[in-house]
């Protein structure tokens, strides 16, 4: 299958928006995306973007997806954070996870961060399975933590 990556640009937002929807539902999480196609065209174009991303494209459609954006590290410095690597689920197995996460790592290194890092559900064994042979570490002993707006708001008022 042949296939083609590059930088994504304003216009592209709306199958993004798709795909991250997309993964949501793979993700047993349909109504977690709060997020909008304007808010993705805002945050990520213009003097001050928030992400990066780039797409993989199929005879014009774009089937993936790899967004990433910095961070900063007290240990170690610049990290760059992959937000989301999403394939559809029709196109998977068919190199585009693999060129997508090829291209963020030629990015980090580019940008000259010290690591690159992302979430990985612990009961997708097939991503695991796939992020291990590409030489990540997956680290099982740590959580995510996180405070949702409703836990924001329910912390604030209780100091």
């Amino acid at each position: 299958m042949k296939f083609s990556i590059r930088e994504a640009v304003k216009n592209d937002m709306s199958r993004v928006f798709e795909l991250i929807t997309e993964l949501a539902i793979f993700e047993k999480a349909p109504d977690a995306v709060k997020i909008t196609v304007e808010d993705l065209e805002h945050f990520g174009f213009g003097n001050d973007p928030k992400f990066h991303c780039f797409v993989a494209e199929i005879d014009g459609k774009i089937e993936g997806i790899a967004l990433v954006y910095t961070r900063f590290s007290t240990w170690i410095g610049d990290v760059l954070h992959l937000e989301d690597l999403i394939v559809s689920q029709l196109k998977r197995g068919h190199g585009l996870g693999t060129a997508l996460l090829d291209t963020v790592v030629k990015y980090a290194d580019e940008l000259g961060v010290k690591r690159v890092s992302w979430e990985v559900l612990d009961w997708n064994e097939s991503a695991i399975t796939f992020y291990h042979k590409k030489g990540a570490n997956v680290m099982r002993d740590w959580n995510v933590v996180q405070l949702n707006e409703v836990g924001i708001k329910n912390y604030l008022s209780n100091i």
